[in-house]
């Protein structure tokens, strides 16, 4: 259930009104959705399940370690019973899982687009357009998520393609996420996480219009030639993880717009909790945890998405 402490109500009332003079009523009623559902609802925080792993990571890598999770009536209970605060898969996903969601009402999100290991554009990653806003509307979701990776020789294209989807999902009254994750020839390889690209990514996706943005959790160092030619962070704290998120979280107006991290590679329950309070500490408000979560036996899984939520909500 929703948090009732009074604080966390002024919170929610807080974010909304950051988005008041952009989003239409409707978009304020799904972004409002999302904040309020599930166990931490309502507290400002969100952590979200998503299962467009099957494509970007391929369906035996993502569900070979826990087979149940090949179905999405069982992802979409999952998220239901570990409390999330929206469930973000691609279309025939959300098809198949429609009973379970429409039941309990969950808030969805639907990836139109994704990228695949068998494209070979590791260089410069291009993902596929699978589905649109029309799609979501059918299904009743709250919200369209779209893939893009700035750093790419296809980026422009890709940020097109996000200025139309983010223009239709407002006429639709859903709301957009743009996943931001820079990779492609025009970074330092190997430094895809460095804060200053993990910023520059968020400060696109502000800039695109988007109410949420994903990216990943930033590493110390520099990933654009320019910025470490220029110092440009050299005097800014980046030691610790904290100290990466309250940069990364300037970008995002000075933390005037909803900014969640991935949840990464399958790591273990300290690492993640250490993850989590950073996450808290440095301003951003939450996680969409996927391999971590739907990779580990049920109720082992459900443990570990009650602690995290709880570092999260402090």
């Amino acid at each position: 259930m929703p948090s009732t402490n009074p604080q966390h109500k002024e919170r929610v009332e807080e974010i909304l009104s950051w988005y008041k003079h952009t989003n239409t009523p409707e978009q304020q009623e799904n972004l409002a959705k999302i904040l309020n559902y599930g166990r931490i609802g309502g507290t400002g925080k969100l952590m979200i399940l998503p299962i467009d792993q099957i494509l970007e990571h391929g369906p035996g890598r993502a569900f070979e370690p826990n087979p149940v999770m090949y179905d999405p009536l069982e992802q979409a209970q999952f998220a239901v019973d570990g409390g999330f605060n929206a469930y973000a898969a691609p279309l025939g996903s959300l098809e198949r899982a429609y009973e379970v969601l429409a039941k309990h009402n969950v808030p969805t999100i639907l990836k139109v687009n994704s990228h695949t290991l068998m494209i070979p554009d590791n260089e410069n990653p291009k993902p596929s357009i699978h589905s649109w806003v029309d799609d979501a509307v059918r299904l009743g979701c709250s919200a369209v998520g779209f893939t893009l990776y700035p750093g790419s020789l296809y980026s422009n294209e890709m940020e097109q393609q996000a200025k139309e989807l983010i223009a239709d999902a407002r006429r639709a009254g859903l709301i957009t996420i743009l996943w931001v994750y820079p990779r492609g020839a025009g970074l330092i390889k190997g430094q895809e996480r460095a804060v200053d690209v993990i910023a520059y990514g968020v400060a696109l996706g502000v800039s695109l219009g988007a109410q949420i943005i994903k990216v990943k959790l930033p590493v110390d160092g520099y990933g654009i030639v320019s910025n470490q030619e220029m110092g440009i962070y050299d005097k800014v704290p980046t030691q610790t993880l904290t100290e990466r998120i309250k940069l990364v979280m300037k970008t995002a107006y000075n933390g005037h717009r909803i900014v969640i991290h991935s949840g990464g590679d399958f790591a273990n329950p300290e690492n993640l909790s250490y993850e989590m309070r950073a996450i808290r500490e440095g301003g951003a408000f939450g996680s969409i945890m996927g391999r971590n979560a739907f990779q580990r036996p049920r109720e082992q899984a459900l443990d570990l998405i009650t602690n995290l939520q709880d570092i999260l909500v402090g």
